[in-house]
């Protein structure tokens, strides 16, 4: 039976009743899942709403409870701020004038095009290769690897400034993203063969999860994404935003950008995302995630 990764008005209700209750969110996780819930999804679902109502009354969280999560972020929650990716139809980094495609303000998600050449896709698909392991998630609980069924691709890491090559690319992308070269995580590479795909999740570390310290401890909360397309992908593949209604990529050499940690700490659901399952042929993307501070 395939996970659920969505929620009604009325699971919305039973969530926000037994957060007013005192319930812990770990035990709503639980039995979320036991209810065929995406664990992943019940995770970040479970999150948001203690997050956003952990000072509400129960009479109030209860009224709350038949919005959306795009209601509820527009009534209150997450407060934008200005944005860290610049204006404007082109950025200009130190090596290429990289063009903004389509830019969608709240929240703040951009697609660019030619951010790698052509050449640069090949050439970091070629030295991934030999280096693919099976995809993890960070475990809500331990704070540990894991394998899940929900994220059916390889991947490997590369160090920032591995190589004068790699170097190159986290150069430019901390200048597209707006944010120090030392702040970002090493540029992770995926595969995806037919059928992968990563179910809707957030990139953010939910503060709830008691797995989510031992992260948090080392350069912070993260508070952007980059995703970049190393190849054509012949059917599916996109980068999908499901309470946008939006869908992206795949493109070689584009990329699409969203930021969802403001100054404040807060983290914005609306960049509650997945990767669409390919349909034919195979999908490589390399990703950057910028922390709020220093990451090593």
């Amino acid at each position: 039976m395939e996970k659920i990764t969505s929620i009604s008005p009325e699971w919305q209700n039973w969530l926000l009743e037994n957060l007013g209750r005192g319930c812990t969110p770990q035990s709503l996780i639980d039995v979320m899942v036991e209810k065929n819930f995406d664990p992943m999804f019940a995770s970040a679902i479970v999150f948001h709403f203690s997050s956003s109502n952990n000072q509400a009354r129960p009479a109030v969280a209860a009224k709350a409870g038949a919005q959306s999560i795009k209601e509820k972020a527009a009534s209150g929650g997450y407060q934008y701020e200005t944005p860290r990716l610049l204006p404007g139809n082109v950025i200009h980094t130190n090596d290429r004038a990289i063009h903004v495609v389509q830019r969608v303000a709240k929240p703040v998600v951009a697609f660019f095009d030619n951010v790698l050449s052509h050449e640069e896709c090949d050439e970091l698909i070629r030295l991934s290769e030999a280096r693919l392991k099976r995809s993890t998630i960070v475990d809500p609980t331990t704070g540990k690897d894991a394998v899940i069924d929900d994220r059916t691709s390889f991947g490997t890491f590369f160090t920032v400034n591995e190589t004068e090559f790699i170097a190159k690319l986290d150069r430019r992308i901390a200048e597209l993203m707006n944010w120090p070269v030392e702040n970002g995580e090493g540029l992770q590479i995926l595969n995806y063969k037919v059928g992968g795909e990563y179910k809707p999740h957030f990139d953010y570390f939910p503060e709830t999860d008691p797995g989510s310290q031992v992260h948090l401890r080392n350069g912070g909360q993260r508070v952007s994404t980059l995703v970049m397309y190393l190849n054509d992908v012949e059917e599916g593949g996109a980068t999908t935003f499901p309470e946008l209604g939006m869908q992206v990529g795949p493109k070689k050499g584009a990329a699409v950008y969203f930021e969802y940690t403001n100054s404040s700490g807060q983290v914005d659901p609306l960049t509650l995302h997945g990767g669409a399952p390919v349909e034919k042929g195979e999908k490589w993307i390399a990703t950057k995630w910028m922390r709020q501070r220093k990451f090593s």
